[in-house]
């Protein structure tokens, strides 16, 4: 059972990482630990301390955070949680998201905003829901889905958060990317700005949480400065009253073109909130155990709504511009980051200072993914929890560089495919912990010490089969460039993705009656 002791360590996350590499730890959690069996040579044990004492570096990888490890708690505290998503997600690569409403489905402005609007509604709420698990457990996220799907099946959405955070970083780099080539008047490739993003992005996340935490406390300020600055400069150019239009015959779109165009629009602005909601708990784990989960979840909530309405309003009104300015229509032709960029137009130099700021904020949005991914691949086994998280950090940061290298050229395709194609299994999961929770968890209390318990954790089968059951839904419902679902096809006569409510229905259906068999056969 957890502990009860109030002592505070002056720091917490470098006493908690002594604890987690450290043989002579007293704690229960450690006496079964399967790392302790495995030998490792002498010098990798010395070479690997010497960096886990640096200064602010996070040496805890997945190993749960004790109650007396905690953070004591204050106004500030819980004011970082809110902030923590507002820093993290007023950035560009959300308002290219934007840009597609008007520049791929033909929505007017209206349409966007509302569309934008409810979606963003949606996948923050299934976001801030699973982020309460972390004060509560002391576990991350990939660590407490072991207690709603089973220790072996949880593996699957870890693998696929995993390609869903290298994917965003990959889109990070490569808007940060073109912005600074845009501002560089294209004397700086595309390339050297992967790197500049990707660089300083692996430094904060190799440190960890400490210094994390630090930079998205003050790192909002200035990007939400450039923000204002571009909604001044640009907000003259933005339509507000465009219509719907269909995109290739230049007439408005009304009836099932419409309602379908509208569908794709918000299932795919419900993805991006909701990516985060595998890792939500994961920045959590260092808040008192007796956090309200309220509380948890509406500062969560207020993060992610307004940062997601802002910059998404601004995306739409530059697409918006685009159909009635041609410099802004060129500026999209090279890029989005040129389009972003083209909305400083008149500035000047200082134009220029403000999309370097822009630029650099997609590191705020980069570095959660990082972090998070690098705990996933420890979740995977044992021999990958052998690895310490700042190399998994290196790993993660290096595939991301090459993949955006690689498909810099390609980013809206990448916008439009991946993120909704990800969002599918995400809300697939949450669709499963909140039946779990409400249905046959409803008043029962959890053993978060057994989070690596076999014998304890149930076995799985029920999430498992609901899962592959939801991918199934997901695939006949989704509408993609590449492939549209028999029933996708059916919306509008044209073809919506309906995949996210397909695959929540065909989860949820499936998930019960196995359920209650599962637990009926073998108690857990």
């Amino acid at each position: 059972m957890d502990h009860t002791t109030t002592h505070q360590p002056t720091d917490i996350e470098k006493s908690a990482g002594i604890l987690n590499v450290s043989s002579r730890s007293t704690s229960i959690e450690n006496v079964s630990d399967p790392i302790a069996s495995i030998p490792v040579p002498p010098k990798l044990r010395t070479w690997n301390q010497r960096i886990e004492e640096l200064s602010g570096l996070e040496a805890r990888g997945i190993k749960r955070v004790l109650t007396e490890e905690r953070h004591a708690a204050s106004r500030s505290a819980y004011a970082q949680m809110a902030m923590l998503w507002f820093s993290a997600n007023i950035s560009a690569n959300n308002l290219a998201v934007g840009l597609l409403g008007p520049l791929l489905f033909g929505l007017g402005f209206t349409d966007s905003a509302m569309c934008a609007f409810g979606g963003i509604l949606v996948g923050s709420a299934a976001t801030a829901y699973m982020s309460i698990w972390g004060a509560r457990s002391g576990n991350r996220t990939m660590i407490v889905l072991r207690y709603f799907m089973g220790y072996w099946p949880a593996k699957l959405p870890c693998l696929l958060n995993m390609i869903l955070m290298i994917g965003y970083g990959t889109i990070d780099c490569i808007i940060g990317g073109q912005i600074l080539s845009a501002v560089s008047g294209g004397s700086m490739s595309i390339v050297v700005g992967i790197v500049v993003v990707a660089l300083i992005s692996w430094v904060i996340a190799v440190f960890g949480m400490a210094i994390f935490q630090k930079y998205e406390r003050y790192a909002w300020a200035p990007q939400l400065f450039a923000l204002l600055i571009l909604v001044g400069a640009a907000g003259k150019s933005f339509n507000a009253s465009l219509q719907s239009t269909d995109l290739l015959t230049g007439e408005p779109l009304t009836g099932g073109p419409l309602t379908a165009a509208r569908l794709s629009f918000f299932s795919l602005q419900l993805s991006v909130p909701v990516s985060w909601a595998a890792t939500s708990s994961d920045f959590y784990v260092y808040y008192p155990e007796n956090t309200k989960a309220w509380k948890t979840f509406s500062l969560t909530m207020m993060g992610l709504t307004s940062s997601f309405l802002l910059v998404n309003l601004i995306g739409i009104g530059l697409a918006s511009g685009t159909f009635a300015n041609p410099a802004w229509l060129a500026a999209d032709e090279i890029s989005s980051g040129a389009l972003i960029l083209a909305g400083y137009d008149g500035l000047g130099g200082f134009g220029k200072f403000c999309g370097v700021i822009i630029a650099l904020g997609l590191i705020n949005n980069n570095v959660p993914g990082t972090y998070a991914s690098a705990l996933g691949f420890q979740v995977l086994g044992r021999y990958p929890k052998m690895v310490p998280r700042y190399l998994w950090v290196c790993v993660i940061v290096l595939i991301y560089f090459v993949c955006a290298v690689a498909g810099r050229n390609n980013l809206f395709d990448i916008l439009q495919n991946f993120v909704a194609l990800m969002g599918y299994w995400v809300m697939i999961m949450v669709a499963i912990v909140l039946e779990e929770h409400f249905v046959f968890r409803r008043g029962k209390s959890f053993d978060w010490t057994a989070w690596e318990d076999k014998k304890v954790l149930p076995i799985g089968i029920a999430a498992f089969v609901a899962f592959l059951a939801g991918w199934a839904g997901a695939i006949i419902g989704m509408s993609q460039v590449w492939y549209i679902g028999p029933v996708a096809i059916k919306v509008g006569g044209v073809g919506a993705d309906i995949g996210v409510w397909l695959g929540c229905a065909f989860a949820m259906v499936v998930f019960a009656p196995i359920r209650y068999w599962e637990l009926k056969r073998y108690g857990r």
